[in-house]
């Protein structure tokens, strides 16, 4: 009799296969890529105050109203595109959050051109300009902010970015694998594979 072995995972993302995939294929893992990396900020912004199930279930609609997340393209939408983006069924019809998206992607642009890309200013405020790997023993030991969360959304704002307080930020810096907390015993803990 053949034993089948149960990959560990960690436990907020329970059975659903949309969310396990997310889980197993892209959350924690370090994302470099500018666009890649301009989908999680959008998407991140977006989940403010409701679960991210509800979001990344909507992804795709995200991808279609917000020009498959190139910046530069979003940058340019107009105060028309914001109001019609209120009756598109595919995002959360949210105008603060509709225009943030706008916003936020101007100012990406802008980190951009002064930083070359937008991972060397994320990555700027990390010890060495390393991601960190924390010890995560139980789902009850992941924290929620960090020194290096309340800096970057510190600045993020100052710059002009919108819906990205330091709880906001610091999903973003887990999900784009800045922050590897991935719980110890979890098969995806540590995979140095970027997206």
């Amino acid at each position: 009799m053949t034993m089948v072995r149960r990959l560990i995972r960690c436990p907020w993302c329970g059975t659903d296969p949309d969310y396990v995939k997310y889980h197993d294929d892209e959350w924690g893992r370090l994302i470099t890529d500018d666009k890649a990396l301009f989908e999680f900020l959008t998407l991140e912004s977006a989940q403010a105050g409701l679960a991210w199930i509800t979001i990344l279930r909507k992804r795709e609609g995200y991808r279609t109203a917000f020009r498959n997340f190139d910046y530069d393209a979003v940058a340019s939408m107009t105060p028309e595109d914001e109001e019609n983006l209120l009756s598109f069924d595919g995002i959360v019809k949210n105008r603060l959050k509709i225009h943030a998206a706008i916003v936020n992607a101007r100012c990406f642009k802008s980190v951009v051109a002064e930083y070359g890309s937008f991972y060397n200013y994320i990555i700027s405020f990390f010890p060495e300009h390393e991601r960190i790997v924390n010890d995560v023993p139980d789902i009850e030991s992941v924290p929620t902010s960090s020194p290096i969360s309340d800096a970057i959304s510190k600045d993020m704002k100052r710059r002009g970015f919108k819906f990205f307080g330091t709880i906001t930020c610091y999903a973003f810096l887990q999900a784009a694998g800045f922050i590897d907390d991935h719980l110890n015993s979890c098969h995806c803990k540590n995979k140095d594979n970027t997206i």
